[in-house]
């Protein structure tokens, strides 16, 4: 039976609008590439880095603990790309599946150290007062001190592991994040329409929530898209000295610290490669939240 004409046009308006919303975001991504390229190349590596991480399985030749029959040291060729390790591993496949733990650490501390932020940053900003004078006091005495220091503290006390790297990334995170949060919210709570919110009935928390997250939204995105390839750095870091992530697992930093310091001159590939990986995610994110910062904050967006 044929349908009715009224449900084919609903249909016909449905696919257009569909058809527009996507040509419409075709074109501002085309508009970002062109304003941005150094933004438009930060995004296609931390794509590709997702990629990697989400697709490992897949994309590397072999596991990344498995031990390859007589292939010990090989150079980059055309049978291993970036050629093996002391072990016999092959170093392409150790990168791709180091991206996993990279994106999994970066990502997770992000998200849990700016939503520690986001709470202390808004409320101090908002309520002010005595409350936003205890709580910068203590943001910071917990910024004076050195940041490598509370990391290995923590690390000492909790344990090398994936977890207690995040736990201990978090909190760093938290501290340095509040405070650009928290400026952004003492210029939004300056606006009429704050007063005009408390003027009507409206509480604190309908305020915060309705009007106050919505308008530093922006801020915390910048914050975390810039802060994700130091928590990277910080991660390679800590696996380097040994406190990050243990073996099996592969991460950049310990690959970098073991068998990269030992063989650094008869096989110097070894060291190289997750050297590369670390400077371009870093590299990456930093290009990305430079150029998201440009276009989500009005006073920089220009003309």
């Amino acid at each position: 039976m044929a349908r009715p004409i009224e449900t084919e046009l609903a249909q016909d308006w449905h696919d257009g609008a569909r058809s527009s919303s996507l040509r419409q975001a075709l074109l501002g991504l085309g508009r970002f590439g062109r304003r941005k390229p150094l933004g438009a190349i930060g995004a296609i590596i931390v794509l590709t880095l997702l990629i990697m991480a989400g697709f490992a399985e897949w994309i590397a030749p072999y596991a990344y603990d498995q031990q390859i029959p007589d292939a010990r040291l090989k150079p980059p060729g055309r049978e291993f790309l970036f050629g093996t390790d002391n072990v016999s591993r092959d170093i392409y496949s150790r990168i791709v599946y180091g991206a996993r733990v990279s994106v999994t650490v970066g990502f997770v501390t992000v998200l849990l150290g700016n939503l520690v932020a986001a709470t202390i940053g808004i409320t101090s900003g908002y309520f002010r007062g005595r409350y936003d004078i205890l709580v910068q006091r203590l943001v910071d005495a917990w910024q004076a001190f050195p940041y490598l220091i509370i990391i290995l503290s923590l690390l000492a006390v909790l344990g090398p592991g994936m977890l207690n790297v995040i736990l201990a990334l978090s909190i760093l995170v938290a501290a340095g994040a509040s405070r650009v949060i928290r400026g952004a919210t003492l210029s939004v709570v300056e606006h009429p329409y704050i007063e005009a919110a408390r003027a009507m009935g409206a509480g604190h928390v309908r305020v915060i929530v309705r009007h106050v997250l919505p308008n530093v939204t922006a801020t915390i995105v910048v914050v975390s898209t810039i802060g994700l390839g130091g928590v990277i750095l910080a991660e390679s870091a800590l696996s380097f000295l040994g406190f990050g992530i243990p073996p099996p697992h592969p991460s950049w930093g310990s690959m970098l610290s073991g068998s990269g310091r030992t063989y650094m001159y008869s096989a110097p590939w070894i060291a190289i490669w997750p050297g590369v990986a670390i400077s371009l995610v870093v590299f990456g994110f930093n290009m990305l939240g430079d150029a998201l910062r440009d276009v989500l904050d009005p006073r920089l967006r220009g003309s």
